[in-house]
């Protein structure tokens, strides 16, 4: 495709929008003689009025020559070499220029052959995450028709659908989620490629699928990315209990615990639930209907013992069939589901007893996501986090007085 070129009159994009440290590092590499771009997710975001969550940089150097010129960086991956130049907690990630045969479906194993700026847009993902930006002129670089494309809310591929699916699996999650971010339209090809790919999916490294879905997770969209998942078939790859689950009547209750998760992130921003309590607002709605089928729906009242063990069969079940989160991640994941019979047992009990468990505070979250959906919960609510503080207060006491 011939290059296109968009001025500032044309694109609009204030140069003031661009993150102070990304053009240092940009016009830095170019004082050094080499060619530096702003690129991918943060341009597109610009472009759409949505404030970047980081901002990438490609260039001509090539990574040694990057972290000669940023002592304030370091080398990382083997699959995908590049640069992480740091500003504190803030990274700038800095690759260089890439190029591959694109035509060829096999998976991408290792990326790591320079090119040129041409070559770097067309081997990536869609045409809306092709885009350069030069701070210097200005200018909006287009090789892949990414610029009109956002223009008219239309998510395609850069080259054959079916051939990208295949040489990344993940692209088939990145699709949906562009479209549950943004609303933009699939392009015909992209949706059949989506649809008969789909089993492509786990060839891709779990750990990579985990970290898209707990990134959608976070992002104020993820009722409609799971959705999306859902609809697609998805579900039933990366999780059949839960995608089965998805499919029955009670699945708007995920729906609705999703539907608060995006609205803690919208007030509350980027670190507003820890991850393990987004995996439980995955599966709680699931986990409710076992212990009602295994022991209320049969006159049994369990024991915090037996709840702990259900929760533990249904969190193997329904993660580590493919997705595998890390021990510790399951471990918060178990104390959240456990405390949540401990706040709403089936007979009242006296006394509030707070636990010496650190993941407690993650499972009072979730119950405050729990409370948002049922208003009969907000007093529950209130009362232990009442007790959460007079607990605190009693152990400061206590500390002052053995000081």
């Amino acid at each position: 495709m011939k290059e296109s070129a968009y001025t500032f009159e044309q694109h609009g994009l204030e140069l003031k929008k661009v993150d102070n440290d990304a053009l240092y590092v940009t016009e830095k590499l170019r004082v050094h003689g080499f060619i530096a771009y702003i690129v991918g997710g943060s341009v597109r975001d610009l472009l759409l009025g949505h404030k970047p969550k980081d901002f990438d940089i490609s260039t001509s150097a090539e990574p040694e020559e990057i972290k000669e010129i940023f002592r304030n960086s370091i080398l990382i991956g083997r699959r995908f070499r590049l640069a992480h130049v740091r500003f504190g907690r803030k990274v700038i990630e800095v690759s260089t220029f890439r190029a591959g045969n694109i035509e060829t479906d096999a998976l991408i194993v290792r990326d790591n052959i320079w090119g040129s700026p041409e070559e770097d847009a067309l081997r990536r993902d869609f045409t809306i995450n092709g885009l350069f930006y030069d701070p210097a002129s200005q200018m909006i670089i287009d090789y892949v028709g990414g610029y009109p494309d956002i223009q008219k809310k239309f998510l395609r591929t850069i080259g054959q659908p079916y051939v990208r699916f295949r040489q990344d699996p993940v692209r088939m999650l990145r699709l949906l989620k562009f479209q549950a971010r943004f609303g933009f339209d699939i392009a015909p090809d992209a949706h059949v490629a989506l649809l008969e790919c789909r089993k492509e999916l786990h060839k891709s490294s779990p750990a990579r699928v985990l970290e898209e879905l707990l990134r959608m997770l976070e992002s104020t969209a993820a009722e409609r990315f799971f959705r999306l998942l859902a609809e697609h078939g998805f579900m039933h790859l990366l999780t059949p209990a839960l995608g089965e689950f998805m499919e029955s009547p009670q699945a708007e209750d995920v729906f609705d615990f999703l539907r608060e998760v995006d609205r803690a992130f919208l007030e509350q921003g980027s670190r507003a639930l820890d991850r393990s309590v987004l995996l439980a607002s995955l599966i709680y709605p699931l986990f409710t209907r076992r212990l009602q089928a295994h022991f209320f729906d049969r006159g049994k009242i369990p024991h915090l013992g037996e709840v702990h063990q259900e929760a533990t069969k249904l969190v193997h079940e329904t993660l580590h069939h493919y997705l595998r989160p890390s021990r510790r991640l399951c471990g918060a994941l178990l104390s959240i589901l456990t405390a949540q019979y401990r706040f709403t047992p089936s007979e009242k009990r006296r006394k509030l007893r707070v636990p010496r468990d650190p993941e407690f505070p993650k499972a009072l979250a979730f119950l405050r996501l729990r409370a948002n959906q049922e208003p009969a919960l907000q007093t529950t609510f209130q009362e232990w986090s009442l007790a959460v503080q007079e607990q605190e207060k009693h152990r400061k006491h206590s500390r002052r007085h053995h000081a």
